[in-house]
């Protein structure tokens, strides 16, 4: 009843909040405006659906749940990332002082004791690999934002999967953090179906990173075989395979990864004649598969779980040989319908 309860409440807060947060964004200017290029939707569209988000998820939380070092040591992380993407919304930051401000937000994680905990590893390697898996997340999420509905329809998949399985290893406190991100989300996501009314912005999509990255590590995954530790890099799979492949793609063309450029898996697929809608079945359907993946792999045996994510790795290894044919210099074979893209892609 806690859970449901935390979700509903976030739901409503979302759903009554996102068409305020939208006239005040159009009052303020505060808008994502096309540019022909890597913005293609058809008129300006507002931000802050990101903050309604953040909003929600807190005050659902304040209602129903009593607070604790490692859930304020998660809230102030989040709020620094909400404080950082709304200052980016405006443009004046440089990729250099967002990453400082990323680290900063993983500082307090660490300091709340909000890290990965490996007995075999040593202490600076644990750490190491916090702030590695902290940095790509929230990056992730913010990468893969540059379609109607990608980056928080994903972020839902991964609250059910990560709610799983902190309701397998009894954590309330995580699955009633997960409810009521999913709640905030789905909330947002009624308004932001293509075509969108409003963007999360970078405040939204940092928030949803930091927050998925930091419950992920919160979970226990290796009670059957220690192969499974890679379980939240299945459920994360989508943002950081989009993320790896635009990173690559960039790098083949002499690129700076951080410039902005339609090498996402998503416009590729736009590419192939899908539309947006197509496009988001395609992209929630990998979001499923590579989550369930991941969580059956908790418990089956040593051999039968590295077969399966071996598996994953496969079909993401043809998925990016196919998607780099895609010739993204020529027009589309069926001409792009407005895609909303956020304003600025890493």
């Amino acid at each position: 009843m806690l859970y449901l309860l935390t979700f509903t409440l976030a739901l409503s807060l979302a759903l009554y909040g996102v068409p305020l947060a939208r006239r005040a964004a159009l009052r303020f200017n505060i808008v994502d405006r096309p540019d022909g290029q890597l913005k293609r939707q058809a008129a300006p569209v507002p931000y802050f659906g990101g903050l309604v988000v953040y909003l929600a998820f807190l005050v659902s939380l304040a209602l129903t749940f009593e607070f604790r070092q490692d859930v304020l040591g998660l809230v102030l992380g989040g709020t620094l990332m909400v404080m950082l993407g709304l200052i980016d919304d405006f443009g004046v930051l440089t990729p250099g002082s967002k990453l400082i401000g990323q680290l900063i937000a993983v500082f307090v994680l660490i300091r709340s004791g909000i890290r990965i905990e490996i007995v075999a590893f040593p202490e600076w390697l644990d750490l190491a690999l916090t702030v590695l898996w902290m940095i790509g997340v929230i990056n992730a999420l913010n990468i893969i934002d540059v379609m109607d509905g990608l980056a928080g329809g994903v972020g839902v998949i991964a609250c059910v999967w990560l709610f799983v399985v902190a309701l397998l290893n009894q954590d309330t406190v995580s699955a009633s953090m997960l409810a009521a991100l999913a709640g905030g989300l789905i909330g947002f996501l009624r308004y932001n179906v293509h075509p969108a009314s409003i963007y999360l912005g970078d405040a939204g999509s940092l928030f949803v990173g930091l927050m998925l990255g930091a419950l992920a590590m919160t979970g226990t995954y290796t009670a059957v075989n220690p192969v499974s530790v890679l379980t939240p890099v299945l459920i994360l799979g989508v943002p950081i395979f989009d993320t790896f492949f635009v990173m690559y793609i960039r790098w083949r063309r002499g690129v700076p990864v951080f410039w902005g450029s339609p090498d996402h898996f998503a416009l590729r697929l736009r590419h192939w004649r899908l539309t947006v809608p197509q496009v988001m079945l395609v992209s929630y359907g990998a979001a499923v598969f590579l989550g369930g993946i991941g969580v059956l792999a908790m418990f089956v045996s040593l051999g039968v779980a590295a077969g399966l994510i071996g598996l994953a790795a496969i079909l993401a290894l043809v998925a990016a040989l196919l998607l780099k044919r895609v010739d993204m210099a020529k027009p589309a074979e069926r001409p792009l319908r407005p895609v909303g893209t956020d304003a600025r892609v890493p």
